[in-house]
């Protein structure tokens, strides 16, 4: 009977690890369908930059970051040296590491395994996903994750073939599905009045600021709703 009870509990546990891998695959759906024009443009323009067939695919399967991997082409394109690339990616990318310390509480108790193979799949689109979850478990930002690199390689794989067939991609303008992600998940971490505001006061900044012709537009719009955001969220506190 001890071993049956012990078969049922496992069995249990087995079947709710399932429900939440499959439940953080469904929660990354939205992401993984805009990421499809940005990974077929990286894929593109690994081809155009010169790298054969397995290196484009080497590098959407390894590097797993797509503006880091539109950068570099371009800069390999223009013939950036290898440090100058290395440092404009590490910036580009930093914010994976706030990323990882906002996290740090909730994968502290696993093991290293576990801890390395989230940290490869953090991307902006998982953090958004996790954000979704008071405390999200492994099973769950594995599907997440994983669901979303399997996306990505298989849309760039998607670039990759077309690149042959229709040599510039970039005349398409599927650089517009950067755009399309970023507003994806910011309609999925709009949880509250101050996120709301905060967004509404970006928007309006972002068109005053464009109006006026600044080339920082975009950073400050972006301050303004993040100080907005934080003023109102004090308030309700």
């Amino acid at each position: 009977s001890e071993l049956k009870m012990e078969s049922a509990v496992q069995s249990q546990l087995i079947q709710q690890k399932s429900l939440s891998f499959f439940r953080g695959v469904q929660d990354m759906l939205p992401l993984s369908v805009a990421v499809i024009p940005w990974g077929i443009l990286a894929g593109s323009a690994a081809i155009n930059a010169g790298l054969s067939v397995m290196q484009a695919v080497g590098m959407s399967a390894l590097v797993f970051a797509g503006a880091a991997q539109l950068v570099s082409l371009s800069m390999l394109m223009t013939g950036a040296s290898l440090l100058s690339i290395l440092i404009t990616v590490f910036f580009l990318t930093s914010q994976h590491f706030i990323y990882a310390l906002s996290l740090r509480e909730e994968v502290k108790p696993w093991s290293l395994k576990r801890r390395l193979s989230i940290g490869f799949l953090l991307t902006d689109e998982l953090y958004a996903t996790a954000m979704l979850k008071e405390k999200p478990s492994y099973a769950y930002m594995l599907g997440a994750g994983f669901s979303f690199y399997v996306s990505w390689v298989l849309f760039s794989l998607m670039g990759i073939l077309l690149a042959n067939k229709v040599p510039d991609l970039s005349t398409l303008h599927l650089e517009f599905s950067i755009v399309v992600v970023f507003l994806v998940m910011a309609v999925m971490l709009i949880q509250n009045k101050a996120a709301i505001y905060g967004v509404v006061s970006s928007s309006i900044m972002v068109l005053i600021l464009s109006w006026f012709e600044l080339g920082s537009a975009i950073l400050l719009a972006g301050f303004s709703g993040m100080w907005v955001a934080a003023l109102f969220d004090q308030a309700e506190d």
